[in-house]
This record gives structure tokens, C-alpha cells and sequence, in this order.
């Protein structure tokens, strides 16, 4: 089954669809949890508790609105991204943005307050502050990385609803694992979970020893 090409396109669609999810997130999230860590400014609480409840946000909730927005009644119907790959990034990236978000801002909340006041009084910039805090929070950020691809790999409602599951089109990895589970083909089933996992793993511990190597410096 490995050695079929049906199996290598959705792999890859798999992929290509939740690491642009992933890359997205991650240029909303970290100048987002940026801000948020480090603004100082009337609702910043109220905003950290909407960005906390957002990680815990139901995909099959995320995968509905984006139908209803995309839908060719609805708002966006003229893009005509229904059952579209771009659907699936859409919705994998408001599912993985909070994510980032979140763990961003948790993770520049951790440090010395007193060290952006240093780095400002010896003459660095604002976006030479922020560089410079964001590289001595670098390794609980890529764990923010890791986490918001780690959401969407693995999601299955909001690719169902949005991308329908179409062969050759829109299908993924999880959505064709619960098409083979209600077929009954379980062995399939199982064959493309233990395919999910390995690329999962593989992808993470990359990621990992790339932050142990950044812990060890």
C-alpha cells in the first residue's frame, strides 16, 4: 500500500496543507503573542483570555464557520475555495494560530521583565529588543511551533467540512482514515494511522534536536 501513488499524494497534500497552516500561524502568532506579552494597554487581559480560549477551540466549530463563510451563499462564496486545498489551510490556520499565539506570549511572559528594559537603555531599537527576546525564548517558541503543527496534522473534522474529502483533491491523511474506517477496511485504516504517526514523529523529533541543540549553545 505504501508504494501506491494515491497514497504518496495524499501524504504529501497532507504535508503541504498543514506545514502553509503552520507557517501562516506562526507569522500571525508570534508578532501577535508578541504584542501581547509585552503590550501594556486597557483589554490586554480580556484579548489573552479570547487567544487562551482560541486553543482550545473545537475544529469541527472552526471547520463550520469557514464552510458557512465560504459557502456559495456565503460571504466569500465568489473565491470559490469550498472543497478547495486553500480551504484547509484556512481552517487549519485558525485552528493553529491561537496555538502559537498563546505559547508565544507564555513563553515571553517567562523571562526577566527587567531585560527588555535593559536591552532599551542600552540603546537598542524596539525590533532589536523584540529580536533579541525572541532568540533567548527561542527554545519554548519552537515548542510553540511543534505544538501549532502538531494541531493541525492530526485534525480531521475541519478538513472533512471544508474540504470534502474529494479524491485526489482535497483528501488528507486523517480524512482518508475515516473513509476507510466506514468502508470497514480497517487494516487500511490502521496502515495510514501508523503512516500519520511516523511522519508526525519524524517531523517532531527533527524539530526537537534542533532545541536541544539551541539549549546546548
Amino acid at each position: 500500500m505504501f508504494f501506491n501513488p494515491e497514497i504518496f499524494q495524499i501524504t504529501a497534500l497532507s504535508l503541504q496543507v498543514s506545514t502553509l497552516a503552520t507557517g501562516i500561524s506562526l507569522l500571525i502568532g508570534l508578532p501577535l503573542g508578541t504584542w501581547l506579552a509585552l503590550g501594556n494597554f486597557r483589554g490586554r487581559s480580556f484579548l489573552l483570555s479570547i487567544v487562551n480560549t482560541g486553543m482550545a477551540l473545537p475544529p469541527v466549530v472552526v471547520g463550520l464557520v469557514v464552510a458557512m463563510m465560504l459557502w456559495r451563499s456565503g460571504p466569500l462564496g465568489d473565491l470559490r475555495l469550498i472543497y478547495t486545498p486553500m480551504a484547509i489551510v484556512i481552517a487549519q490556520t485558525i485552528i493553529a494560530a491561537p496555538v502559537v499565539t498563546g505559547l508565544t506570549a507564555a513563553a515571553l511572559e517567562a523571562l526577566d521583565p527587567r531585560l527588555s528594559q535593559q536591552l532599551l537603555g542600552l540603546g537598542a531599537s524596539r525590533l532589536q529588543m523584540v529580536w533579541y527576546l525572541w532568540r533567548e525564548a527561542r527554545l519554548p517558541l519552537l515548542a510553540a511551533l511543534m505544538a501549532g503543527f502538531g494541531s493541525v496534522i492530526s485534525e480531521v473534522g475541519a478538513s472533512m467540512m471544508v474540504g470534502g474529502n474529494i479524491k485526489g483533491q482535497t483528501r488528507v491523511l486523517t480524512t482518508a482514515i475515516v473513509l476507510e474506517t466506514s468502508k470497514g477496511e480497517f487494516e487500511t485504516a490502521l496502515a495510514l494511522s501508523a503512516l500519520l504517526l511516523v511522519l508526525t514523529y519524524l517531523i517532531n523529533l527533527a524539530l526537537t534536536r534542533i532545541q536541544q541543540r539551541g539549549q546546548k549553545r
